[in-house]
């Protein structure tokens, strides 16, 4: 099933990205890409930190309450609570995203100095192009999704570009592709983290105690991300303790009318027992 999934959502990003070439050439974008300013640095604490996430919908909880009108207010409160980024979903037919948001997100996050990620399925350096020309300083790779050589092509296309990336693991096989390709990618060390997602494709329900069970395997040279189910400073502070240096929040925030309080509650919990630096 979860298979199934990832090839769903690969078929549709290929669909989308030979749609948009035929409208933008690859040599129009890269010059838009060239032309953007550059992204916010992507800062880390070193202890905890936090990656808070913007997405209308969620294919496990429906669609949120948060207007796409105020999504630059929701954003600009994240970064005032401490995030050190911000996830765009970007992916139409699951999570009503779009580039644009993207776009926006960015925009308005710049003079804050918090840069934004794109988070979609990914599968062609065209869209690593659509993300640096929408003002994004990082993107989101499935290592499960493709083959080894499409991810490598992937990471080299967003090194040259000066983008930072996360590549999503799964379990522990995918840790170990990713932990493979991080030792191979091109860019800086900080600028490759590595993350588990404890949600499963094929249910969409958070499997208890993944993160937890994964934690020991992702390696200590690199930012570790505990992606999905994240809900409480408590969850934020425990998985602190077993490693993690990031938590990427979506549902629990986008719940949120103000998600400040609880941004700022998860990520103080997470830096009280968090790991020196």
């Amino acid at each position: 099933m979860s298979g199934d999934f990832l090839v769903a959502m690969a078929r549709a990003s290929r669909e989308r990205v030979a749609a948009a070439r035929a409208r933008v050439p690859d040599a129009a974008l890269a010059a838009r890409a060239r032309a953007a300013a550059a992204a916010p640095p992507l800062v880390l604490d070193g202890r905890f930190d936090l990656i808070a996430e913007l997405k209308l919908r969620s294919p496990a909880q429906g669609a949120f309450g948060a207007s796409p009108d105020s999504l630059e207010a929701r954003v600009s409160a994240y970064a005032r609570a401490g995030a050190a980024l911000v996830s765009v979903l970007t992916e139409p037919e699951r999570f009503d995203g779009e580039l644009g948001h993207l776009a926006r997100a960015s925009a308005a996050l710049a003079p804050l100095g918090v840069p934004t990620m794109r988070k979609d399925f990914l599968v062609d350096p065209y869209q690593l192009l659509e993300a640096r020309a929408a003002g994004a300083g990082g993107a989101l790779l499935i290592v499960r999704m493709l083959p080894r050589a499409e991810l490598e092509a992937l990471l080299a296309a967003a090194a040259s570009l000066g983008l930072f990336v996360l590549l999503e693991a799964f379990d522990a096989d995918d840790v170990g592709i990713a932990t493979a390709l991080a030792a191979r990618w091109p860019g800086p060390r900080a600028a490759c983290l590595i993350g588990v997602n404890s949600r499963d494709l094929a249910t969409l329900k958070v499997v208890p105690g993944r993160l937890d069970a994964l934690a020991s395997l992702l390696p200590a040279a690199y930012p570790r991300v505990a992606e999905s189910g994240l809900a409480t400073a408590a969850d934020a502070a425990r998985l602190a303790r077993a490693g993690y240096t990031l938590a990427l929040v979506g549902s629990a925030l986008m719940s949120e009318e103000d998600p400040a309080p609880l941004a700022r509650a998860m990520l103080d919990a997470g830096r009280a027992a968090g790991r020196p630096a």
